[in-house]
């Protein structure tokens, strides 16, 4: 797997990601630059400079901004982790559930948010979703790299297994209750729709409650990583910010 771009190279190098080897561009000469070389070189990584042109050719995004890591491909975590780490960090479990996402663009932006927001963890089915790519590490800005991801075989089987840990499911829908009047104190996971479909049927009903984002447009729904964003800050202003 490649990942492009200074921002999401220079996590990935001091999160200590597995880099088989990191290709730069001779412009590169500048200081924020040197400083992701001369990181990567501290810590072992193989440097390799090229023309500009050459790395054109390998980039997917084509946005590389002179720097193009390949990498191992992303390991992803167990669910048992992601609560073990919430543990470890003697706080109540904040989890991101993502119930068929297909945009890699929304997975990435919702990692971002889940990183920024202190989540200890994101939760995606392993079929009809889409899997941490290229596309999505580069979108998340770095965060791929410090945001546990469990692939689950089934999100409504690892609901059934956070609710018997003392964690309450939410489902950000229409139809549910005003989230800015809802408890979400203390052990909360919330589930987020795919782009169209929203939260399954099944999954929904699944969920210990809904949560609906109030609102005054004519268009009735939020992209999803908006909606996460969204329930997830007022996760944290109900917890932390008093």
């Amino acid at each position: 797997m490649k990942i492009e771009g200074r921002n999401s190279v220079a996590e990935a190098i001091r999160a200590g990601k597995t880099i088989d080897r990191l290709v730069v561009s001779r412009d590169v000469k500048d200081a924020q630059g040197n400083r992701i070389i001369a990181d990567a070189k501290s810590r072992g990584i193989k440097v390799m400079f090229y023309d500009k042109a050459v790395l054109d050719r390998e980039s997917e995004s084509k946005r590389h901004q002179g720097f193009i890591a390949e990498v191992t491909d992303y390991k992803y975590c167990e669910l048992e982790d992601i609560l073990a780490y919430a543990e470890e960090k003697d706080e109540k479990p904040f989890i991101i559930i993502l119930d068929g996402v297909e945009d890699p663009h929304n997975l990435g932006s919702v990692i971002r948010v889940a990183d920024c927001a202190g989540c200890h963890g994101v939760i995606i089915p392993r079929h009809r979703n889409v899997s941490v790519n290229e596309t999505v590490v580069k979108v998340s800005a770095g965060a791929a790299a410090h945001v546990k991801i469990a692939k689950v075989v089934n999100i409504n089987d690892a609901i059934d297994t956070l609710k018997k840990r003392g964690v309450w499911v939410y489902a950000a829908e229409l139809g549910g209750e005003n989230v800015y009047k809802t408890n979400l104190t203390g052990a909360i996971a919330f589930v987020i729709g795919g782009e169209g479909k929203g939260v399954s049927k099944l999954t929904r009903q699944k969920c210990d409650g809904i949560v609906t984002l109030p609102q005054r447009g004519k268009v009735n729904s939020l992209n999803a990583s908006v909606a996460a964003g969204v329930v997830a800050y007022e996760y944290i202003r109900q917890n932390f910010e008093k």
